[in-house]
């Protein structure tokens, strides 16, 4: 692996993490009603941090590969909407909004861990507990979003 690919596949994964910062849960989120398997707020920073190195190495294999170009895409696509859910969530507080935000993105985690698998399963595999996550998150995003038809100002 090419650690110079790695560290720029990190920043936007950094970039992306950053929103975290930038928009901070903060009182209103404490305040919604929350479903019995919300896990404690230590546990995403942790996992958000694991994550995103796989998702770094994951992408810096495949870089160099001939025909990466539709899996870069498809990485660079779901760092994006990655970057999107956080201000939609907790920024601008539209649980439904952030709820489609999300969905797109299992479909392109789901896509990028496919298009990495063709090219090196050991990639493909490092996405797989990316796409765990953003199935776990997206059930709780929608529980959250039953949960709180009117949720606090």
């Amino acid at each position: 692996m090419d650690w110079t690919t790695f560290g720029i596949f990190l920043v936007a994964c950094g970039a992306s993490a950053a929103t975290g910062v930038l928009f901070p849960p903060g009182n209103w989120y404490r305040q919604l009603d929350k479903p019995g398997f919300t896990p404690p707020n230590w546990a995403f920073p942790v996992a958000w941090s694991l994550l995103y190195l796989m998702m770094a190495a994951a992408a810096a294999r495949i870089a160099p590969l001939p025909g990466a170009g539709l899996a870069l895409a498809l990485w660079a696509a779901q760092i994006a909407f990655n970057t999107l859910w956080t201000p939609v969530f907790f920024g601008l507080r539209r649980i439904m909004a952030a709820l489609v935000v999300i969905a797109i993105l299992w479909f392109l985690v789901t896509g990028t861990l496919l298009a990495f698998w063709r090219l090196d399963w050991i990639a493909g595999l490092m996405m797989l507990p990316y796409l765990v996550w953003v199935s776990y998150a997206a059930a709780l995003n929608a529980a959250i979003w039953r949960l709180n038809p009117r949720p606090p100002a």
